[in-house]
């Protein structure tokens, strides 16, 4: 048998032996080549061209089976030449494969996969053209984009910089070795006394790390409820649980202030990065190291004065490999660039006009009888009780939604459990990073009120909750009215991180 390609000069012949290989008693080789032979020799059982006089056969076994390769023999050296490049690409559509490669890896989102390019061009309009007041979201800058978008998702980095499971990690390290000092230095924190950990994929992983880390099972924390202002990544609350109020011994008001700081009174310190440190979705671990005050710090009653932390490989060996694989390394570059912009005066100034602009916005809703949780606001954000306005904060929230205002319902104090909260939380972060100030934010004012009011008219028209009144909601002339007037606002700022 003779298979030859068509537009080669190669071909391949089987001995007639490869339907029964002959015994053999040491185990087959499983591919042993033959010293070349003419096509006379009488070893070899093929069938014959009329031009084999011109061929130089090689005789071959795979598995116990023989094979031959004829090659055709050129008389010139020219002739050699060519044929020796064409034995070196025997597959003629090998360019072609490689070209389908080139291609893969080159194209751009829009020709890769037009259906998630739309996706992504609707969102980026919507961020645009709408009003984002969700206190926890924010805007990242072009640099931070960049970094998330970069080649470093390319690499697996399991553990810790200096020792690492893979190899080729020496400019990961260096990334996330960098993030960490920014990270210190940007909390100006020394960091003979602290270190961090900044690979957490999220603020609940990162809590999560913390606990699995320090405690053990059967272990009791303390933590708010969500009513209170707590997260569910805080603990978990069982019914048969007991409530412990330490303001209960006090018979006067508090001195509440200003949010300090709290690396001044903690050991552990936990946060988010996206927020109003407008870094990439993650989250970081702050922990204590050196050695162990007596005046501070858990087991104050116990050991020596030379006793050390133990915080940084209980917290790290928790991260990896208790909770997470390998990190993501374009997302701590990204990181490490936010950090570094936090330690400026820029962001300084930036924070200063987030608590201001909260604290126009707030007095506009006071001043049209708005009721706020504790009478304003302090920081970023508030919280707006709609309960004497006869809403909740889930239509409330529907109907901003489809006025391009986008803002989260939240459980007020005395709600009945979160199924139906009966406020929503209203913060000023992203709209002060598109360069908003306390004007803008009365006008802004203005559109909530208008919300209200629209919200209010739609459940006297079809209902308290009835799902009817989500119906033809995007079409409603008063909708499209605010939304019109939403829009035209939203468009004068700038976008920070890409152009539209």
């Amino acid at each position: 048998m003779d298979l030859s390609h068509p537009q080669s000069n190669l071909s391949l012949g089987f001995s007639s032996s490869h339907a029964s290989p002959p015994r053999r008693s040491d185990p087959p080789v499983p591919l042993q080549l033959m010293e070349p032979q003419t096509e006379n020799g009488n070893n070899l059982d093929v069938e014959s061209d009329d031009d084999d006089d011109d061929k130089e056969v090689e005789e071959f076994r795979i598995l116990g089976h023989s094979m031959c390769l004829k090659r055709r023999r050129d008389c010139d050296s020219s002739s050699s030449s060519a044929a020796a490049a064409k034995r070196v690409s025997v597959e003629p559509d090998l360019d072609a494969r490689k070209a389908a490669v080139r291609a893969w890896g080159c194209q751009p989102l829009s020709i890769a996969d037009p259906d998630i390019h739309e996706i992504m061009e609707k969102e980026k309009k919507r961020q645009f053209c709408g009003i984002e007041l969700i206190a926890s979201e924010n805007f990242v800058c072009r640099a931070v984009m960049e970094a998330l978008g970069s080649h470093l998702t390319n690499k697996y980095s399991e553990g810790m910089p200096g020792s690492r499971y893979y190899g080729g990690n020496q400019y990961i390290d260096e990334i996330e070795t960098l993030c960490c000092e920014r990270a210190l230095n940007a909390f100006g924190l020394d960091p003979k006394c602290w270190g961090v950990n900044v690979q957490p994929y999220s603020c609940t992983s990162a809590n999560f790390s913390v606990y699995t880390g320090l405690l053990l099972p059967g272990d009791r924390i303390m933590g708010l409820d969500t009513p209170s202002g707590g997260n569910t990544s805080h603990g978990y609350y069982t019914p048969n649980g007991k409530k412990v109020s330490g303001a209960s011994i006090f018979f006067e008001s508090l001195p509440y202030k200003e949010c300090v700081n709290p690396f001044d009174y903690c050991d552990i310190v936990t946060s988010t990065t996206h927020k109003s440190l407008r870094g990439p979705r993650g989250g970081i671990i702050f922990y204590r190291k050196g050695t162990k005050p007596r005046n501070r710090g858990i087991l104050l009653s116990q050991g020596h004065e030379s006793d050390q932390y133990d915080f940084e490989e209980k917290i790290n060996f928790a991260v990896f490999p208790s909770m997470q694989g390998g990190p993501h390394n374009n997302h701590i570059a990204a990181l490490a660039i936010a950090l570094k912009q936090v330690a400026t005066p820029e962001y300084k100034a930036y924070m200063q006009q987030v608590k201001k602009n909260a604290q126009a916005l707030a007095c506009a809703l006071l001043r049209r009888k708005c009721r706020l949780v504790t009478g304003g606001t302090d920081n970023h954000l508030i919280l707006w009780d709609l309960r004497p306005l006869g809403l909740t904060g889930k239509f409330y929230e529907k109907v901003c939604e489809t006025c391009h205002i986008t803002l989260n319902k939240i459980a007020i104090f005395g709600d009945n459990g979160t199924i139906i909260p009966g406020g929503v939380r209203v913060g000023t972060p992203a709209m002060t990073s598109r360069g908003c100030l306390e004007a803008d934010f009365e006008t802004m004012a203005e559109f909530l009120i208008r919300a209200a009011q629209i919200a209010s008219i739609l459940q006297r028209e079809h209902g308290k909750l009835q799902k009817t009144t989500l119906k033809g909601l995007e079409s409603h002339r008063d909708i499209v009215e605010l939304r019109a007037r939403v829009e035209a606002f939203a468009t004068q700022f700038a976008m920070p991180g890409f152009d539209i």
